[in-house]
């Protein structure tokens, strides 16, 4: 049976009104959409502060006020107009955006699919407004700034209209976007409503203290408490902002802010350069906790790359990326050292990729360097790097212990799997297991550090059936694979054969883990692949090199751990994420035994 064809429509150009619909489709997804393009707008317009009340969760009304610089009323009907903007005047400014909006598309698009009432005035000049459907602008009364009422969102398109959620589930999306727009400017005053109710008041936070209240407010006390100030200025690159500690691990992501150039993003690199810095001290399917700031130059970075300005793109991604990591790792493995103070921001960044640690004393005996030219010796060698210290000194318990040894002096052993230590603010439990196998990861990867990663050649080839992109993507990087230990040879226009792969990582899946560095080269540009794996593989190793639970220790032994512990980088948890020691000041141990009452 023959298939009718379609009717052929005309080409035609579309009127205005459908053309602002289809752009509100990308723009205006629900009232939180709203919410956040109206604040951009107020932003831009240098407002001190700005109010926002919404009703029904934003379905029924969404009002922002600011005190900003105002519309002037002979340029109020074209603020509503497709593609008109005070802010871009030429393609050269397209390159190095400085605003938050940029494209002259929301205003329109919401007055699209809702009623909207605009009126703004200049500093010492008129008040003028533009009610729903008015193309002229009336007369009016209002105090220098804008205020943009929004209502009945998608009135005209029920279709839309049954999409959304309910009152409570809108109001959390938009209540979400105000808190995470009012971290991104600290110097400005924010305050919202819903059905009549405040629901928050936030003045302008001009010192650390008051930017910290704000912070504990919007993302709760235990994040500062936990949280490590950073501030890493490095030519035209600046990471400033808050990271938590890895003992803060979330079970979701719903703790995690970016900014760059003060603009709320969601950014896959920057999020992938946040994870390999706490890869090795989170616990399995835990997420770290931060509210981070980026800037460098406009012209380094393309925010017009998304519908809705939530993705970036940068010129040199991997400097940025490599920069990022570098200066989480280092707050991270300085304030997650067991007994570490808080730090105030570092005053500096890191130029290069830091040193490897110093070999530390693996209880007493100093282990030996590894040979990077002979694998059997290389995998000898791992194992002789745990050693006892049988002929350490006694030592003598100190009370009170000495400010230099935040872990304290050990007091005694529990249950052969905790040492139980004193130190000035209370007790200190550790577990010994935990604590030497961070020790031990750190240490054999500071001695696998020394060399290059060593290649193991296979005795028959590998041969992998690969893509086309695949198969540029090896092309593209050919000097990097031997310093990944991998020695690749195109046989084809859709082979590739592995003849050499990372000694350490002989016994795996070769093939997997080509995908896996392959599909890293594609989206990111580099791979970590290879050394999350053979960080992996150390973490096994000292595992099972550690001291185990059940053996008892000398005090001696136990002051041993516990110094190595505080000379050691991100000795707080073990290489799987586990913590490794906690601590009960002398207030919680008297809450305990009720002193006090």
């Amino acid at each position: 049976m023959a298939v009718a064809e379609p009717p052929r429509r005309p080409i035609r150009e579309l009127p205005a009104q459908l053309a602002n619909q289809i752009a509100a489709g990308e723009v205006v997804e629900r009232p939180a959409s709203i919410v956040k393009e109206l604040l951009e707008n107020a932003l831009d317009a240098g407002a001190r502060h700005i109010d926002v009340a919404l009703e029904r969760g934003g379905i029924d009304l969404i009002r922002v006020r600011d005190d900003g610089g105002g519309i002037p009323p002979g340029e109020l009907a074209l603020a509503l107009r497709r593609h008109a903007t005070s802010k871009l005047a030429s393609s050269a400014e397209l390159m190095r955006i400085e605003t938050l909006g940029f494209r002259g598309e929301a205003l329109p698009s919401i007055a699209s699919v809702a009623r909207v009432d605009v009126v703004s005035a200049v500093a010492n000049g008129d008040a003028a407004q533009l009610p729903p459907g008015h193309d002229t602008p009336l007369p009016a009364a209002h105090p220098p700034g804008t205020t943009v009422s929004v209502r009945d969102l998608f009135y005209n398109l029920p279709a839309r209209r049954r999409f959304l959620r309910t009152e409570k589930t809108e109001y959390q999306h938009a209540d979400e976007v105000l808190r995470r727009l009012a971290l991104a400017r600290f110097d400005i005053g924010f305050s919202w409503s819903h059905n009549g109710r405040r629901v928050q008041q936030l003045p302008p936070a001009a010192d650390t203290t008051v930017r910290e209240q704000r912070l504990a407010r919007l993302c709760g006390p235990g994040f500062v408490e936990a949280a490590l100030r950073l501030d890493f200025p490095a030519g035209d690159l600046r990471l400033s902002g808050w990271a938590a500690l890895p003992t803060f691990s979330r079970a979701a992501t719903d703790l995690q802010h970016w900014y760059v150039n003060g603009r709320l993003v969601r950014d896959k690199l920057l999020a992938h350069a946040v994870r390999l810095a706490y890869q090795d001290v989170l616990y399995h399917g835990r997420h770290p906790a931060y509210v981070l700031y980026l800037e460098l130059p406009p012209d380094q970075v393309d925010v017009n790359v998304h519908p809705a300005k939530a993705e970036v793109r940068f010129r040199d991604s991997r400097s940025v990326h490599d920069f990022v990591r570098r200066c989480l790792r280092e707050v991270i493995g300085g304030g997650s050292r067991a007994g570490a103070p808080r730090q105030d921001p570092a005053a500096q960044a890191p130029t290069a990729p830091p040193p490897a640690p110093a070999p530390v004393r693996l209880w007493a005996a100093d282990a030996p360097r590894l040979d990077t030219g002979r694998i059997a010796e290389q995998r000898a060698a791992y194992g002789r790097l745990v050693q006892d210290a049988a002929e350490a000194a006694p030592v003598a318990v100190v009370d009170p212990p000495p400010d230099d040894q935040p872990l304290g002096r050990p007091l005694a052993q529990l249950m052969g799997i905790y040492i139980l230590a004193q130190n000035s603010r209370g007790l200190v439990l550790v577990d010994m297991h935990a604590a030497h196998e961070r020790i031990t990861f750190e240490r054999l990867r500071a001695a696998h550090a020394g060399g290059a990663i060593v290649g193991q050649p296979l005795l028959v080839p590998l041969t992998l059936p690969v893509s086309a992109a695949e198969l540029a993507t090896v092309e593209q990087h050919a000097a990097l694979w031997p310093t990944l230990g991998f020695d690749l040879a195109v046989l084809g226009p859709d082979t590739l054969a592995v003849r050499e792969v990372p000694a350490l990582l002989a016994g795996g899946d070769a093939a997997a883990l080509v995908r896996d560095v392959l599909a890293e080269l594609r989206e990111h540009g580099h791979s970590s692949r290879v050394q999350a794996h053979i960080d992996a593989l150390l973490t096994g190793m000292a595992c099972h090199g550690s001291v185990r639970a059940g053996r008892q220790l000398s005090l001696a032994e136990m002051d041993a751990l516990l110094r190595d512990m505080e000379r050691t980088e991100r000795s707080g948890q073990c290489g799987h994420g586990r913590p490794t020691w906690v601590e009960l000041s002398l207030a919680e141990l008297d809450r305990l035994f009720l002193r006090g009452r």
